[in-house]
Formats: structure tokens, sequence, C-alpha cells
């Protein structure tokens, strides 16, 4: 008896092959998108200085996203509490929770993010990129919420958290 499965190309990127964006506190290397995956995920790496700030407080309603901490420790908003992973551990953040991270005050990370289902998300790194040398807007940011789902929201407490780590 023969099976026959849904065809789909194998989604592989060799690390030469990554683009990479960012500054020397926060790098971000896009590794698979969405497109590449039929939809199931899309997935990047993120390394981030000491004390650097990631992603600001946000929520995704289409996916779930991932967090592995490769190296370092990794400072987490998940809804209304704030949690530290250090490097081997792992997080599933659901649609629809804000979510914020961060490396800790104490330690640089490096980490691996994947969105699933995927939603292709790599012109919104690149988005990111342009805003932090000037070529975007704020206002091209909050433009690009829908598109992209990725929804900002107001988060005090994540805030002050991060700055009273930074004293």
């Amino acid at each position: 008896m023969t099976t026959s499965f849904p065809h789909r190309d194998l989604a592989v990127r060799q690390p030469h092959e990554a683009e990479t964006l960012g500054t020397d506190t926060v790098g971000i290397r896009l590794l698979i998108d969405a497109n590449e995956t039929g939809g199931s995920v899309s997935s990047l790496e993120v390394t981030m200085a000491r004390g650097a700030d990631g992603a600001a407080p946000h929520y995704h309603t289409k996916s779930d996203e991932l967090f592995y901490v490769a190296e370092g420790e990794l400072q987490v908003l998940a809804g209304d509490k704030i949690v530290t992973v250090g490097a081997g551990g792992a997080l599933v953040v659901p649609k629809l929770m804000p979510h914020a991270f961060g490396a800790s005050p104490d330690s640089p990370a490096r980490l691996l993010i994947a969105l699933m289902p995927g939603v292709e998300r790599f012109e919104y790194f690149r988005l990111l990129d342009r805003l932090g040398k000037g070529e975007a807007t704020l206002a091209d940011l909050a433009a690009s919420q829908e598109e992209f789902d990725n929804h900002f929201v107001d988060a005090p407490q994540w805030w002050a958290e991060r700055a009273a780590g930074r004293k």
C-alpha cells in the first residue's frame, strides 16, 4: 500500500546565507520565513548585548511564539508575569498574550524565535532595521501592525522592570 503525502520542499538556510540586520546591541539573523515552509513556521535568531531591549510589548493574533535561549539569560514579559529564562531553556507565548523580551540586566542573550503557524515577517524586521537607521518612522511601524500581526500594547510594568534593572 502506498501512502500519498502532500509535497513541500525542504526549507534550509545555511549559516552564511542568513540575512543579518541590526546593530552591535541587537542583531537579527533572518533564518526561514513562512513562505519557505508552506506557512508552518517562520524563524530568526536574535543576539542582544547585556540588558538590551529586544521587542516592545505586543501580541500576535495568528501565531504562538517559541523562544529558545541558546546563550545567556532572557527576561520576558508574558501576560502579567515577568520571567527570566536561562541558556537551554524555552518558553512558548500563546497567541493573544501580550509579551516583550530583552536580555537580562546581568547577561547578554542569544535566542531562536519561531512563530507557529508562520507569518511572513522578514519585511517587518527589515522595517525595524530601517527605523533604527532613520530611514523609516514610528508611523510606518504603527501602520504595519495588521500586515505583520504585531500589535503593540502599553505595559508600564515591563518598562518599570527594565528601568529598575538598569540602575
